[in-house]
Formats: structure tokens, C-alpha cells, sequence
């Protein structure tokens, strides 16, 4: 086929480390003429004939080569790579939404192993491993000499069976955590209908459309079509998009995800070796929720396709971005089976944002910046001072409130932070997102420019209203 599917690779590994800004303008590439690169050539295949003979050891030809092959990718950027035929598979099962494993996607860091993020309802989520943490010891094999395949091939097994990681959570002290591994079936898309948690019985209060999209695979469409058929049903007032923590996927996956929110508009372009080669990519007539207020959730974790929909929507002023600046990588790749069952896969264009924005080691900035934060309550709520604590004040004779209830026993048992850490898992949804304070903040601006698009729509009906009186005055004084 001489069309091959572009995506963002983002649920391969890939390095955290950005180029640094004041890093030295790189030298122009020498190219080699075909003769001297004959001779490279030549030389590899004597450094394998030696090596394969006079290693102490017998050596594994296959091993080798694929080493080899991988190197030689590897040195053009971090995230081109030789896959194997097992690799292959395993890439495509995961792109297609059902692997087997812990549900934990990792990166290479300065020789250690990073977690980038786990991935929802798998074994690694619920034993509450965190995007930033790193992982040192494998079954009790320390991880410093392996690659990032090996890492992952030594995390893999029979589901069922248990694996032993050792985890370094934001300078605490090292700790063992047992998994069980499972079939990993991703369903990429969460969605639900929520209200603000400190006001549940405001039946007025209007209801929020929550989508979780935790990557961007195969079915991540359909998924996000039906959940939002299903929530306008709900007649939801907003929507909070939450990519937290959301590594990437399919490039097709996030332009119809940015598509269902657009009815117009650019969504991205694609800008390969020459200068001739841009592909740009646009949104359809037609926007699936009718205009209503998006504030999209982002942070450090949010990766590639994720910051392609942030950027889409971002740049055509549909929605408003919140939380923390994203990850940073702008590239494209592209997929060569090479017959065999194994592939090359291969970096091959940078993507920009509807705006000319490059994203590669930048990333996208919120338009509002906040960070994931605690919420303490600093104002009692009962004032020590108030009108009514006056002896002879005047009574209000409408008041249903129950004097009693001020007598309330204030004292609560009060917990420490590595106990609350330990409880957070244990608690129901509604308790999870009261203590989210990006998505309490999401939801509040949702409320709001709900709110003001409600008052420009009467303002609007108003004035229509009035033209037509002022029509039918001026029809009535012109018969006159």
C-alpha cells in the first residue's frame, strides 16, 4: 500500500530529556560518498565477524544484528527504533486497546526507568504508581544496565503471575510493591456527569460533562462519539476534557477527537524533510456539542496527540487549557514492516499547532495555570463575629436555620499526609474528585462561562425581540 498510517507514537518509550534551550546551533550533517559509505559498511560487517568469533562467550548472531539495527536508529533521535516481530505485535496490540502486562507506560532517564503515566483501571494504577516515579530493582534486579525493551519484557508474563517492583516516589524512601500482571483491555474513553461536590444539593447547580481520554488508540473515537451523545442527552451545560496524564497515540485518533469539539478550522499540520512536504488537516463542518464551554485538563504527563488536541482547540479559541505545561513532543512517526514481521519505526515529520506553533520541547502552554494542589479550608463556617452573635440584635422570623446545629462538635480525628495517601485509593469516585483540584477548578470555569454564554443568549433574544417591536411601532406609525 503506498499509504501508510501516521500516528503519533507515543505509547512506545520514549527519553524525557529535552534539549536544553542555550544548546550550541548543531554543525551541518557531511554527507558520505557511496564509496565511503561501502567502506562503513564493510567495516561493520568485519566488527561482527570478530566480535561473533573471538567473544568469550557463544554469541547470539540475532542478538547482534537487531542490536545493531536499533542502534543505528536509535542514533538519529530518541524515538526511532528496530522492532522485532515480538515488539511489532506487542506495539500493535497495544495501539489496538488490549495487551498484556502491568498497565504502566515508562521512559528512559539518564540510565534509570521513569514512569510517564499508568494507565487507567490496570494492575499498575490501582497500586497507586504515579506519573515521576522510577522504578530501581525488577524482581530484585536492579534496572541501571537494561534498555528500556528489556525493562518491559521482564514486567511482561503470564497474567495471573506476580511481578516485584521497587519504587522511588518523589524522594521517599524506596519502596516494594507486588503486582499482579492481567490482560490489559484499555478503554480509553471515561465519561460521566458530575456537580460540584461542596454543593450537591444545589438542584439548580447545572451538571458538567466530564470525558477522561487516558490515550489515543483504535476505538478512542467511537468511544468519544457515543459518550457524548449520551451526555447531551443529560443536557450537561459544559464539558471538562481531561488529558492528564495522557501519553498519546493514533494522529487520526486525536484530529476526530479535536474534530467532534470544532466546527471549523485547522487542527494541524505535519511538516516533514523538505520544505515542500506539509500535509495540514482540518476540522468539519459541525461541532458535536453546539458551541457549549471546553476547558481541557492538561499536565507534565500530557504527550503528543494529546497536545495536538489541547493545541487545536487552544489556538481556534474553542476552549479554554488548564493545569500545567504539557510534555513537549512534536515529532511523527511512521511505521515500515520490513516483510518479515519485524519493522522500522521511524521519526519522519514535526507537527504544528493551528497557529505555526512547533511543540517539540516546549510543549503546550494553559491558558490558566494550575497546579494540582490540597484543599484546606481556612474560614470557618461559622463566623466568630457576626450580626446575629449581638445580644439584642434583631431576630429574623423567616429563618428555618436550627440554633442547635451551631453547637456542633467540631472536632474531627485528624489524619497525616502518608495516611490520607494510603486511603485515597479506598475512596468512591465523588471523594476522588472533591479532593482533584484542577478538576474542581475545570468545572468552576466551565460553570462560569456557562453562565455568561446563558446571559449573551437572552441578551440576544432580547434584542431580537425588541427589533421586532420596533418593527411592527414602525409599521403601524407608516399605515398612520
Amino acid at each position: 500500500m503506498k499509504k501508510i498510517l501516521l500516528f503519533i507514537a507515543l505509547l512506545m518509550p520514549f527519553v524525557c530529556d529535552a534539549a536544553p534551550k542555550n544548546q550550541k546551533k548543531e554543525e551541518p550533517v557531511v554527507h558520505l560518498t557511496d564509496e565511503q559509505i561501502y567502506d562503513e559498511l564493510k567495516k561493520l560487517a568485519l566488527v561482527f565477524e570478530t566480535a561473533r568469533d573471538k567473544f568469550v562467550e557463544e554469541a547470539d548472531e540475532r542478538k547482534m544484528l537487531e542490536g545493531a539495527m536499533n542502534g543505528m536508529l536509535a542514533a538519529l533521535d530518541p524515538h526511532s527504533s528496530y522492532l522485532s516481530a515480538d515488539d511489532f505485535k506487542e506495539f500493535n496490540d497495544k495501539s489496538h486497546g488490549e495487551f498484556g502486562g502491568l498497565g504502566i507506560q515508562i521512559t528512559s532517564d539518564k540510565g534509570a526507568i521513569r514512569v510517564i503515566s499508568p494507565i487507567d483501571d490496570t494492575p499498575a494504577a490501582k497500586a497507586g504508581i504515579e506519573t515521576g516515579d522510577y522504578i530501581t530493582h525488577i524482581d530484585g534486579e536492579q534496572v541501571f544496565d537494561m534498555n528500556l525493551n528489556q525493562a518491559v519484557k521482564k514486567m511482561k508474563g503470564k497474567p495471573g503471575t506476580s511481578v516485584k517492583l521497587t519504587i522511588v516516589h518523589d524522594g521517599d524512601e524506596p519502596k516494594v510493591m507486588t503486582l499482579k500482571r492481567a490482560i490489559i483491555k484499555v478503554k480509553s474513553v471515561k465519561f460521566s456527569e458530575k456537580s460540584d461536590a461542596a454543593a450537591m444539593d444545589d438542584e439548580k447547580l447545572p451538571k458538567i460533562g466530564y470525558l477522561r481520554i487516558s490515550d489515543f488508540g483504535a476505538t478512542t473515537t467511537k468511544e468519544l462519539k457515543d459518550a457524548i451523545k449520551d451526555l447531551e442527552k443529560k443536557k450537561v451545560a459544559g464539558y471538562v476534557l481531561d488529558l492528564r496524564n495522557n501519553p498519546g497515540g493514533y494522529l487520526t485518533a486525536a484530529i476526530d477527537v479535536s474534530d467532534a469539539f470544532l466546527d471549523g478550522g485547522e487542527i494541524v499540520s505535519t511538516r516533514g524533510k523538505e520544505k515542500s512536504d506539509i500535509e495540514r488537516m482540518f476540522a468539519k463542518s459541525g461541532d458535536m456539542i453546539n458551541g457549549k464551554p471546553v476547558v481541557v485538563l492538561i499536565n507534565h504527563g500530557s504527550a503528543s496527540a494529546s497536545e495536538i488536541v489541547a493545541g487545536a482547540l487552544q489556538d481556534n479559541g474553542r476552549a479554554i487549557v488548564m493545569g500545567s505545561q504539557s510534555f513537549g513532543k512534536g515529532s511523527v512517526q511512521q511505521q515500515k514492516p520490513l516483510g518479515d514481521g519485524s519493522a522500522i519505526h521511524i521519526t519522519i515529520a514535526r507537527y504544528y499547532t493551528p497557529s505555526g506553533r512547533s511543540i517539540q520541547n516546549e510543549g503546550i502552554t494553559p491558558d490558566i495555570e494550575v497546579l494540582q494542589s490540597k484543599i484546606e479550608t481556612i474560614e470557618k463556617k461559622e463566623a466568630l463575629f457576626t450580626e446575629a452573635t449581638f445580644n439584642n440584635s434583631l431576630k429574623n422570623d423567616a429563618s428555618n436555620k436550627n440554633n442547635k446545629s451551631k453547637k456542633k462538635d467540631s472536632k474531627k480525628s485528624e489524619k497525616s499526609d502518608d495516611d490520607d495517601e494510603e486511603d485515597y485509593l479506598s475512596l468512591s469516585d465523588e471523594e476522588k474528585d472533591a479532593r482533584d483540584y484542577q478538576l474542581q477548578r475545570a468545572m468552576d470555569m466551565v460553570r462560569a462561562l456557562s453562565k455568561v454564554g446563558k446571559k449573551n443568549l437572552e441578551k440576544t433574544e432580547d434584542e431580537k425581540s425588541d427589533e421586532k417591536e420596533d418593527k411592527k411601532e414602525s409599521g403601524t406609525n407608516s399605515k398612520k
